[in-house]
């Protein structure tokens, strides 16, 4: 009687080997030691990082000389972008050093949310300061509202990104960086849609101003000109930030491995999401919205009132929130 012989089990090939990294740390995008899907180019971040840091330098300037403050907002935007590029630039000659892959990944995907808030902070205000009162409401939301539900709602659309955007980031887990890529892409789906929303929001205050402009019932103080390029600029900023979001639909939508030809160039991502936001910030920094809100009622009036101390040292109140004075000047604003 023969006995069978046992196949013998062959060990399986491995999916990726380690390669030797060139100078800069460079291994193809299949090597298991691969953190770009391309070779980065240093002398172009160089570039965006150059033009983040002067439209930082210029945000910044422009809050203090206003004293806007919630403009804290936009600059915290710019700034992240301009470390994200700088980081870029250094990771482009150390390509093995996962913690500059990691941080600067991070801060590209989530510095875009505060422009995005900071543009619905902006219309806003704008909504509250040209239009009267009784044209105000849009959706049956006053203006405070729209701001505080759509800065909400990118708040959480920011939490959503920052989640998946750490697993992407985490290369050594394939099983992780697809939940990742899901997470993102909800978070980004999340954003694209309430941005769309709020983009039909600003038409219909520009319809409304603009009427408000030909009928002649815009105050005199506001400089029609200028107040007709920040709006417009707004309407641009959406736009790119609208160009930026389908981009990033569409990349993550073809995968995370190293067969998705557009995770496989860098002109993708600088073209489509880092030129886009240079060109926002830039556009903020030629119509700045403190050229506009200007006045004791550019701002919305104080929640809470404000008190103050007479000589006998007694609290008296002094403003109350939403207040309006005899002549329908409003007052108590922060």
């Amino acid at each position: 009687m023969t006995t069978p012989r046992a196949t013998p089990t062959l060990p399986s090939a491995p999916k990726c080997t380690t390669a030797t990294p060139d100078h800069h740390g460079y291994v193809p995008p299949t090597a298991c030691n691969a953190n770009y899907g391309f070779y980065p180019s240093w002398e172009w971040n160089l570039v965006f990082a150059i033009g983040f840091f002067l439209a930082s330098l210029l945000h910044i300037a422009q809050l203090l000389a206003t004293r806007k403050w919630f403009c804290w907002v936009v600059v915290m935007g710019a700034l992240w972008e301009y470390a994200c590029f700088v980081l870029r630039t250094l990771g482009a000659f150390d390509q093995q050093n996962g913690g500059l892959v990691v941080v600067s990944t991070l801060l590209f995907l989530l510095a875009p949310l505060w422009i995005n808030a900071f543009v619905y902070m902006v219309v806003a205000r704008l909504i509250y300061f040209l239009l009267p009162p009784y044209s105000q409401n849009i959706f049956g939301m006053s203006p405070r509202w729209l701001a505080k539900a759509f800065v909400a709602v990118d708040v959480v659309s920011f939490f959503i990104q920052a989640a998946g955007g750490g697993m992407l980031a985490d290369q050594d887990r394939g099983d992780t960086v697809k939940t990742g890529q899901h997470i993102y892409m909800a978070g980004i789906g999340v954003q694209l849609t309430f941005v769309v929303i709020f983009a039909v929001i600003t038409v219909l205050f520009t319809v409304r101003l603009e009427r408000s402009m030909g009928a002649g019932q815009l105050e005199a103080r506001h400089n029609v000109t200028v107040t007709r390029h920040l709006v417009w600029s707004m309407l641009a900023v959406i736009g790119l930030i609208v160009v930026r979001i389908v981009f990033r639909f569409v990349e993550f939508s073809g995968g995370v491995s190293s067969s998705n030809p557009i995770l496989a160039n860098e002109a993708y991502q600088l073209g489509l999401d880092a030129l886009p936001m240079l060109i926002a910030l830039l556009l903020m920094n030629a119509v700045h919205p403190g050229k506009v809100l200007k006045g004791p009622d550019s701002s919305f009036p104080r929640i809470w009132p404000r008190r103050w101390k007479g000589k006998s040292g007694n609290e008296h109140e002094l403003l109350q929130s939403s207040s309006v004075d005899l002549n329908g000047q409003r007052y108590g604003q922060e």
